[in-house]
């Protein structure tokens, strides 16, 4: 079972280009289900419907939250799919299982006032043109935090005003940014070695590091007077619903985002998803 757990997520590397984070996840996630298996006396491919409900009924008594049940159980949807397809399975025991619908919950954003008393902060100091320039890039164009810590200055078209994102699943897009971004990138490009391989947010030992990015917008914020628990995506959040506010176009604001769904777009806003359709 372990040879093929390792093929499917082969799989997922190869022909399905999974985020290193959703990969992990599902490791984890067939890992539990080979463990229960085990402590059942059973195999995993020989499991039948009953068995997969009482594997996810046992999951939720262990106190495991409606959305990772609702992502474990896609991951073994999607690994039992992938053996029926191969002929390795006669039935799929996931077939008509459900998990808990997970409440949904607005994402937390600052307004807009917020937003520009985050991002106008002093540019003295060390690292003060790269705060800037990192915070005006985040609120103009809504990156993921792992799109924003991979950029090199080749991304950066300055006269057009757009970057290069290579986003989720490997699919490439190119955003808008404003004029405030443009000048504080130009300002801190000044002070770095500024050539196109390089990183435009430099770490120790070669991009910035998405930890170092999540900590420093946490002092920040609370530097600049924020007592809201400020944090990368807060700010891809906050761009999403500013945009969608001032415009209501809602596929536009998904192409930004790079989502592939535009379902996936609604739950960064706050307004109402069927007026907007």
């Amino acid at each position: 079972m372990r040879d093929a757990i390792t093929a499917f997520l082969q799989y997922l590397v190869v022909e399905r280009r999974m985020s290193p984070h959703t990969l992990d996840a599902y490791r984890r996630d067939l890992d539990a289900l080979q463990h229960w298996c085990q402590a059942q006396g059973t195999a995993v491919d020989a499991l039948d419907g009953e068995q997969m409900r009482r594997f996810v009924a046992d999951e939720h008594r262990r106190g495991l939250s409606p959305s990772s049940l609702q992502r474990r159980l896609s991951a073994c949807r999607g690994y039992y799919g992938w053996q029926l397809r191969h002929g390795r399975l006669a039935a799929d025991p996931t077939a008509g299982l459900k998990a808990p619908r997970a409440p949904r919950r607005l994402p937390q954003v600052l307004d807009a006032d917020e937003a520009v008393q985050l991002v106008e902060l002093p540019t003295e100091g060390e690292l003060g043109r790269r705060d800037r320039a990192l915070l005006e890039l985040f609120y103009s164009s809504g990156l993921r935090l792992s799109e924003l810590c991979s950029l090199t200055w080749r991304d950066l078209d300055f006269a057009s005003g757009l970057v290069n994102v290579l986003g989720k699943g490997n699919r490439e897009r190119r955003v808008p940014f404003g004029r405030p971004a443009r000048e504080a990138l130009q300002a801190w490009q000044r002070e770095t070695d500024g050539s196109p391989s390089a990183p435009v947010f430099p770490g120790r030992n070669g991009p910035i590091s998405q930890r170092a990015v999540q900590v420093r917008i946490k002092q920040l914020a609370q530097r600049q007077g924020l007592f809201k628990h400020v944090h990368p995506h807060m700010l891809r959040h906050s761009f999403a619903s500013h945009i969608l506010e001032s415009s209501g176009d809602l596929r536009g604001v998904q192409e930004l985002l790079g989502h592939a769904d535009i379902a996936t777009t609604q739950i960064y806003t706050h307004l109402d998803f069927q007026h907007l359709a």
